[in-house]
């Protein structure tokens, strides 16, 4: 099966200020704020939607097709693909940019202060889907270039290639008309529950509305686990409790549509399909980063058993 994950390739640099932003900010003096935080280090990991949806999927024993953009600071990224076994011939390098980059302070209170350059995810990949067999192919169209997330609805539309539309972090920069052609002839919309919000807003449709637009929609809730809802009704799926101390819930949703890709290809139904979504993205949370968790099959579907068995 051809898995294409479209969306954006991203260094997130993480640094730590031993203080609390507070502390050095004047509410009186927002308005001409100047501040310089000495940090006590910095980490960088690998991100973006597109890599860490195909890291997912590679742990679940899958060979996806990155389709996005990546600047001439490449080498990292590309050796870490390497190492996972996960290709990276159909990913375009743009020599004028940098990687997409994420810089990130966190204080000793969990307060961030955040900087995103999109650097290369300013290009269009111009992918070529030329050849694809719809019956051996799933796609899913994660937050990246606009360009790309437009011309990839269409293309998989017209190829009547099964695709999943998630627009999440992009949406602020949608208008009611693209995002509804977006989600158009889609097999799922997929968001979280403040980002259907945010879809409703722009297009002016309910969820019944947007059931005329999609198939299914899949509606993740962090901790309340998420919704499955179709024309014939609504389902919901328990999250997995979560272990005792939360370490960083980031990435959780590009786990949880790895899991549900998975299902997918293998002709399991939404409801299975979202189980084990809901499994990959409780191993997510479990450490820093996007994609630095990791786990056997053995004991996913040990971790899968014991929370879904009846």
């Amino acid at each position: 099966m051809n898995i294409f994950v479209s969306g954006s390739l991203a260094y997130d640099r993480i640094m730590s200020f031993p203080g609390r932003f507070a502390d050095h900010i004047m509410p009186d003096k927002l308005h001409m704020i100047n501040v310089s935080f000495a940090v006590s280090g910095l980490v960088e990991r690998m991100g973006g939607t597109a890599g860490n949806i195909a890291y997912a999927l590679r742990l679940l024993g899958e060979q996806p097709t990155i389709i996005a953009t990546i600047g001439r600071d490449y080498h990292p990224y590309f050796q870490r693909l390497d190492q996972m076994g996960i290709g990276r011939d159909d990913i375009k390098v743009v020599d004028q940019e940098v990687t997409a980059c994420a810089y990130i302070i966190t204080d000793k209170s969990d307060n961030q202060i955040t900087a995103f350059n999109p650097g290369a995810m300013n290009h269009p990949s111009s992918f070529d889907l030329q050849g694809e067999s719809p019956d051996e192919s799933i796609g899913i169209i994660a937050p990246g270039n606009l360009e790309d997330m437009m011309v990839l609805s269409q293309t998989y539309r017209a190829k009547g290639i099964r695709f999943i539309f998630d627009p999440g972090q992009s949406l602020p920069i949608w208008d009611g008309k693209a995002l509804s052609e977006a989600i158009q002839g889609s097999y799922i919309l997929i968001s979280n529950d403040y980002e259907l919000a945010l879809i409703t807003d722009h297009t002016g449709m309910d969820k019944r509305a947007l059931l005329d637009l999609t198939q299914t929609i899949v509606t993740t809730r962090g901790e309340a686990g998420s919704i499955i809802t179709t024309r014939d009704g609504e389902e919901s799926i328990p999250s997995i409790p979560r272990p005792e101390t939360l370490v960083d819930p980031t990435g959780a949703g590009d786990a949880y549509r790895g899991g549900l890709i998975k299902g997918l290809i293998y002709g399991k139904n939404l409801l299975e399909s979202a189980r084990l979504g809901t499994t990959c993205a409780s191993f997510a949370i479990e450490v820093q980063g996007t994609q630095e968790y990791t786990f056997t099959m053995k004991q996913f579907n040990a971790r899968l058993k014991h929370h879904f068995s009846p």
